[in-house]
């Protein structure tokens, strides 16, 4: 065992003593090393930035996992009575300890612009739909649970409304009058961004403001019926789904339909980031074998120039195993400091705040720790490199004729 032992200390000393010797060979090849490795390692930690912001763009339309959606309605279509189902959703968040979750509804409601009245659409939620859904900001704030104390209430509005009313600073506490049944002045504390596609003004509403907003009419019609989410431990979505579905139509009774459904990006199994890990994985392959042949193409040349070397060694009762062992090692050696020096500039590249702008394009908003897994693989990859690279040149040099090698 201490011979093993010795015999491998002793390998990995004779590899490095040649690597100093031969510096300037090193340099030449480990450059393309160092290269391709940073290049797989930040394509990888690159990579979980992109599925980042895919996560999150999927999140702020449907919800985190696991997200689900409850709706109720009368077989007839008479409105289901707000306060009964009022009661019952707050007796199931309440058993089922359910922290994150909303009612959600789509409404319009007239605007006073100094240009005219104009509909915008108003979506009523309450203050966890926020942290639900990702919502993003531009300027200002999140409704705060206070703020449905509030006489003025507050409104979120995006950026075509605030362009519209001329951008004030959201410190003066900017205000726009709602018209409707119960006219309405509401102070501005929130702009969020739209896509390219949006053209028109829009507002997020808490939902008992935009009830207490509406007539008795709206109310009576059932257009003012939410929609209800909740945020729930994946894991537990489908016990959830299930016993929620159940309470509420042994407690609405024959003639109400309940239906209970998983709404975010992972509700389907499969898995969303497929794609793109595939596209990762290809390029980074790509990028590692292109190293590969260029680490191989050096050590096969440069061991022309040591196969006197080599003889010499021999000569002196090196076995074969001896100098298939030091090559291989000073190629594997040679690699892995490569391989630590790229995936030290990978972690500088991806975790440079102008690079991680640019791959999430603004949609990012909990960026990701440069991921282990990414330098554990550029690490991985750099001694497979160089073993293969290796490989080669050290059965050439097993092959070897002593006196030939002498008289070379």
């Amino acid at each position: 065992m201490n011979r093993l032992i010795s015999n491998v200390v002793g390998s990995f000393v004779e590899a490095w003593q040649e690597l100093r010797i031969h510096k300037t060979r090193v340099m030449l090849s480990l450059i393309g090393v160092a290269v391709a490795v940073c290049a797989i390692t930040t394509v990888v930690g690159l990579g979980a930035v992109a599925q980042q912001a895919i996560v999150e763009q999927n999140e702020r339309s449907a919800g985190r996992s696991a997200t689900l959606s409850l709706y109720v309605s009368s077989a007839d279509g008479t409105p289901i009575d707000a306060d009964v189902m009022q009661e019952l959703w707050t007796t199931e968040l309440e058993r089922y300890g359910i922290d994150y979750a909303s009612r959600v509804v789509y409404s319009t409601k007239t605007v006073q612009f100094t240009d005219g009245a104009v509909a915008a659409q108003a979506i009523g939620v309450d203050q966890p739909y926020g942290t639900m859904h990702r919502v993003k900001l531009s300027e200002g704030g999140w409704f705060s649970p206070d703020d449905a104390e509030r006489l003025a209430p507050a409104v979120l509005v995006n950026e075509v409304f605030y362009d519209r009313i001329g951008r004030p600073d959201l410190a003066t506490h900017p205000t726009t009058t709602l018209l409707g049944a119960t006219p309405t002045t509401a102070v501005i504390t929130g702009v969020y961004p739209v896509s390219t596609w949006e053209t028109e003004p829009a507002m997020y509403l808490l939902m008992d403001t935009l009830t207490a907003m509406s007539s008795p009419e709206e109310i009576a019609s059932g257009t003012l019926n939410p929609n209800y989410e909740l945020w729930v431990p994946p894991a537990a979505s489908d016990e959830i789904m299930s016993a929620v579905q159940r309470d509420l139509t042994g407690a609405l009774g024959a003639g109400t339909q309940v239906s209970v459904n998983r709404q975010d990006y992972a509700a389907y199994g499969d898995d969303p980031f497929a794609s793109i890990k595939l596209l990762v994985g290809g390029v980074a392959v790509l990028v590692l074998l292109l190293g590969a042949l260029g680490l191989v193409n050096i050590a096969l040349v440069t061991l022309k120039q040591r196969i006197r070397e080599i003889g010499v060694r021999r000569s002196f009762g090196a076995t074969a195993g001896r100098v298939f062992f030091a090559v291989m090692m000073e190629s594997i050696v040679a690699t892995l400091v490569a391989g630590v020096v790229g995936v030290i500039g990978a972690v500088l590249i991806v975790t440079n705040p102008v690079v991680q702008g640019f791959i999430a394009q603004g949609s990012v908003t909990d960026f990701p720790p440069f991921p282990v897994e990414a330098a554990l693989l550029g690490l991985a990859c750099a001694t497979v490199v160089g073993a293969l690279a290796g490989l080669l040149p050290a059965l050439v040099a097993v092959r070897v004729k002593v006196i030939d090698a002498i008289r070379y």
